[in-house]
């Protein structure tokens, strides 16, 4: 049953994932119409944020898909997501914006979004190729 738990969360992130590389991609951290003097904030003002929406976050984001990928230390942060290593430098969300980089933030956002995808969809086969050898195994015995 464990096994499926973290097939399930595998799955769950895998597509999260996929649907931020989409809203990057398709330029969803624009300027709002309503707001657009205010800059969205990467990761946090997307619909795949379980604060989306709330001026500030009333709770732990711990049960964020993103949550796995922040280092410890950076967890408590406002936005632990800007807290994520995004390259083999360790730029974050945070560095690169903190540096003025907001373009060059987004571009490594994809790059990590597009290589994290292909690492997990990796591991999402070998885990199903598992289970496939595992299921035929008991029919055997």
């Amino acid at each position: 049953m464990r096994k499926l738990a973290l097939a399930n969360k595998l799955d769950d992130t895998i597509e999260i994932l996929k649907l931020q590389r989409d809203i990057l991609k398709d330029g969803g951290y624009g300027r709002s119409v309503r707001t657009p003097r205010k800059e969205e904030r990467l990761l946090r003002d997307s619909v795949t944020c379980l604060h989306a929406g709330e001026a500030r976050k009333r709770g732990s984001c711990d049960e964020c898909v993103l949550a796995d990928f922040v280092p410890p230390e950076h967890r408590d942060e406002e936005y632990p997501g800007h807290f994520i290593p995004l390259n083999e430098r360790g730029d974050t969300i945070h560095s690169l914006e903190e540096a003025g980089e907001r373009e060059k933030a987004e571009i490594a956002l994809l790059g990590w979004l597009n290589s994290t995808i292909k690492r997990l969809e990796k591991e999402q086969a070998k885990q199903r190729a598992g289970r496939v050898e595992s299921k035929a195994g008991k029919r055997r015995s």
